[in-house]
């Protein structure tokens, strides 16, 4: 049906090229007046564009000349000036669209036409790489195109002060990795004063390697932790029972390979205990699933997924830190790149470091966090480029609401794509591989051999040594040199060995990158002298065949197998590519399992190919099958973190409004009045008779919030005086009694102590609250066996904890705010303005003693329907 319907209305592709088809020449008319400009009138192009938008014009009306503006300033910075396909490719950015070009089509330079007509607004463009490299690279690289046009060009990368990143955020395009501009964003909501926030409003980011930031990272969310009880000694503890426990027909344990996660089974739960008890951490005769040792429980299992589920240089390597202290550093499955600073939660990290004997970081508590998917909804224009983006553009248009636009290449695509070789044996396989390789390397012609693992990377590297194949090898353990390791693989003979594509972003040239050779040319004679070797090179690899891209096992991914061959055959080069696969491979094991027996039997030998058109179907159905699995957990987690960002929008909204107001007598009058409010309908409901009133529940409230004694009972036993009238007269001495406390503060102190009052207790009470709907999500799933959505009761009782969170922060604030005192100090002097904050947080923690939780019962919170 979707192929019958695309024959008649053609695909979103087909229909938008066929739309633009006449905006290159567009472009174009403006060429010849633009190449008669100087540089500064170039520049002023920039000015004329600006005063037009400002006057009404839309981005719309200015498009084709501000691309033409962009395509002569690249011309002049880079020599490079653009085809038409990277014009279209452009304007697909502007869009709001993906824009799927095959590597070596130019998208660093596409990115800067969108870019640029975006700035024209003045309110910053985000380009998104996936590595502090790239943004680095491409900041510098198209800072010279911007610059010609009269815009300024940021990087953000890892380790740069408030003070740089503040400045960054405030030029006019701006480099970031997704990890970095995620992070700013939540510190950025955790800051007590204006002055510390580094981000502007957020505006239009163009993502670049889209389908890895936004679908392969998109599992993980960026989460912000602060330190919890040690409990270090319990994990290392722990983490000895483990190889005491047994597999097999009578397991002590069971593992869920698709989940990922790891249970014990009674035979292992009585181990456990035995272990335990001699180890004193638990008391002879009680079970770890008594109510108080059930977190003995969760670290027993957190050890248990450690063990078994999670692999030394295939999801993490040890490294030493800088301090020369080895760690734990993840690894990105899909990229083969560390994972710098990234933990696993929950204690999943601390289990793993127990387990390689490497010394065990604190157990953190969430502090703030937020998933790519709903971040990058938060800009109000979101674009993204790659070069494979069609087999999940299902997931694109749902998630994020953005098109896939597949651009055609500027030449056609000369690289031959052969079919898979398949072994029975992984020692078949690497014999073949090995050989296939010797006889390119001997006739010159580069490969780029592809490995879905470190062990595999490692093991290939040792086979090549043996064969004394000099190559090199690519992984996240050497990721500093990735660019350089990349950038060379087309020379002469090459063998690059890459895990997972790591060192996308880099382009692979026939003959090397000839950029980077001249770098070595220590005058003009040595210059002419690379270029002529280099065009020789060039050359010689041409007749060879290009490079070939040899791939040593399938990935679970089409997407991450299509970039693998997407690596050769660039802008029109000729090339190859091939997979050989085994029976022993992974996937295969998984999803084709009786095809190694049928072969044992035929008598195959290891090292003989072999053809079977079962297999590469089947291999083809279990990617699809996999790619529809990540795609459902992805969605589960949406799903669940949706119901979290309507909270987090609120809390953040509030808590900007609180940051920015100079003044919030009037907010806290509100609280006041609310939590008086509160109390008073607790002790005096409205349907209750007099006998039934409770005003204990109203002087509690009294006492513990606003630190006020009254005659409550007095009141009442005077003659016509009901509920009202004892609820005015509390409203008046509530009020009075803020009065005279605050008369003799400065109004400038006051203010500052009651914002950083309110900012300090919000941001403890959201800490508290996500730990709470964490424990909350865990448990949920179990209202399944009830036959109920665990989804909507998640919804229905996260929205309770957050409607008595909001009421709670309105009640610690005013109880902290009525047991303020400001302590005259004798010795400082008076600090200047901009240390009001300081000053007033200090006299806070100085004087404010908690207050304790009301008596009587709590208020039952009628839960809101949501909006779907």
């Amino acid at each position: 049906m979707l192929n019958l319907l695309s024959s008649f209305f053609g695909t979103p592709s087909s229909r938008f090229l066929k739309a633009n088809q006449a905006f290159p020449g567009a472009v174009k008319a403006f060429e010849a007046g633009f190449k008669a400009k100087s540089d500064a009138e170039l520049a002023a192009v920039t000015i004329a564009l600006r005063t037009k938008i400002q006057q009404g014009s839309g981005l719309e009306d200015v498009k084709a000349e501000a691309f033409a503006a962009v395509r002569e300033a690249a011309f002049r910075a880079l020599g490079l000036r653009a085809f038409d396909v990277q014009l279209l490719g452009g304007l697909a950015l502007h869009g709001g669209q993906i824009a799927e070009m095959k590597t070596g089509e130019g998208k660093t330079l596409v990115a800067t036409f969108a870019a640029y007509l975006n700035a024209l607004e003045g309110k910053g463009v985000h380009v998104v790489t996936v590595n502090d490299y790239l943004a680095k690279r491409d900041a510098a690289w198209m800072g010279g195109v911007f610059e010609k046009l009269g815009l300024t060009t940021a990087a953000i990368y890892h380790g740069q002060s408030p003070e740089e990143r503040k400045a960054a955020y405030m030029a006019d395009v701006t480099y970031a990795t997704n990890n970095e501009l995620g992070f700013d964003y939540l510190r950025d909501h955790m800051v007590l004063h204006p002055s510390q926030l580094v981000q502007r409003p957020l505006h239009f980011a163009i993502v670049d390697e889209v389908d890895s930031i936004l679908i392969d990272e998109a599992r993980t969310p960026l989460i912000i932790s602060g330190p919890t009880d040690d409990q270090t000694q319990l994990y290392l503890a722990v983490d000895g029972l483990i190889p005491q426990l047994t597999e097999g027909a009578e397991a002590d344990y069971e593992l869920d390979t698709k989940q990922r996660s790891a249970s014990l089974t009674d035979a292992g739960v009585d181990k456990a205990e035995h272990y335990l008890q001699e180890k004193g951490l638990l008391p002879v005769g009680e079970s770890i699933y008594d109510i108080h040792h059930i977190t003995l429980v969760h670290h027993i299992n957190q050890a248990l997924r450690a063990h078994t589920l999670y692999r030394k240089d295939a999801e993490y390597i040890v490294k030493p830190n800088a301090e020369g202290v080895p760690e734990v550093v993840l690894i990105d499955e899909f990229t083969g790149r560390m994972m710098a600073g990234r933990r696993l939660s929950d204690g999943l990290h601390q289990a793993i470091e127990a387990k390689e004997g490497v010394p065990v970081q604190q157990e953190n508590q969430t502090m703030a966090s937020i998933t790519f998917q709903n971040f990058f909804r938060l800009y109000p224009k979101l674009a993204g480029m790659t070069g494979t983006a069609a087999t999940e553009a299902e997931e694109f248009e749902n998630i994020y609401s953005l098109p896939t636009i597949v651009i055609p290449t500027n030449v056609p695509v000369a690289r031959t794509d052969s079919a898979d070789i398949i072994y029975p044996s992984k020692k078949g396989k690497l014999k073949a591989i090995v050989a296939d390789i010797a006889d390119c390397h001997k006739r010159g012609q580069p490969v780029l051999v592809g490995t879905t693992t470190i062990e595999r990377s490692e093991e290939l590297a040792l086979a090549l040594a043996e064969a004394n194949i000099p190559h090199q090898v690519l992984n996240a353990r050497f990721h500093e040199q990735e660019a350089q390791i990349i950038a060379q693989a087309g020379r002469q003979g090459a063998v690059t060995i890459a895990t997972n594509m790591a060192g996308r972003g880099t382009d692979i040239k026939l003959g090397g990158n000839l950029e980077l050779l001249l770098a070595e040319a220590q005058d003009a004679q040595g210059a002419a002298k690379i270029k002529a070797a280099h065009a020789a090179e060039h050359a010689e690899v041409m007749a060879a065949g290009g490079l070939k891209v040899l791939g040593t096992e399938r990935h679970e991914s089409r997407r991450i197998d299509n970039q693998l061959r997407g690596r050769s055959g660039r802008q029109g080069d000729v090339g190859a590519s091939v997979f050989y696969l085994s029976m022993q491979d992974d996937l295969i094991k998984r999803f084709v399992p009786n095809i190694e027996g049928l072969l044992s039997k035929l008598n195959v030998p290891d090292d003989e190919a072999v053809q079977m058109g079962i297999v590469s179907k089947s291999i083809e159905n279990a990617q699809n099958k996999i790619e529809a699995l990540n795609f459902d957990l992805r969605k589960n987690i949406l799903k669940y973190d949706e119901v979290l960002n309507d909270q987090r929008k609120v809390i953040y909204d509030q808590r900007m409004q609180v940051l920015h107001a100079e003044n919030l007598a009037e907010t806290i009058v509100g609280f006041r009045h609310d939590v008086l409010e509160n109390l008073t309908a607790q002790a005096f409901p409205a349907d209750a008779l007099p006998e039934q009133w409770q005003p204990q529940l109203l002087d509690d409230g009294l006492k513990m919030w606003f630190g006020l004694e009254l005659p409550l009972q007095d009141w009442l036993k005077e003659a016509d005086v009901g509920a009202s009238s004892v609820v005015e007269r509390c409203r008046a001495a509530v009020d009075a009694a803020w009065a005279e406390k605050t008369a003799s503060l400065p109004p400038e102190v006051l203010r500052s102590i009651e914002k950083s009052v309110v900012l300090q207790t919000l941001d403890r009470l959201w800490r508290h609250h996500l730990q709470g709907l964490d424990f909350l999500r865990k448990g949920i799933g179990l209202r399944g066996y009830a036959q109920k959505d665990p989804l909507n009761e998640y919804g229905k009782e996260s929205f309770v904890l957050f409607e008595e969170m909001l009421g709670q922060i309105k009640r610690e604030s005013i109880g902290l705010l009525a047991r303020v005192q400001l302590v005259q100090e004798p010795a400082p002097p008076v600090p200047a303005p901009a240390n009001l904050v300081q000053v007033a947080e200090e006299a806070a923690q100085r004087t404010l003693k908690k207050p304790q939780a009301p008596k009587g019962p709590a208020k039952q919170v009628k839960p809101k329907p949501r909006k779907r």
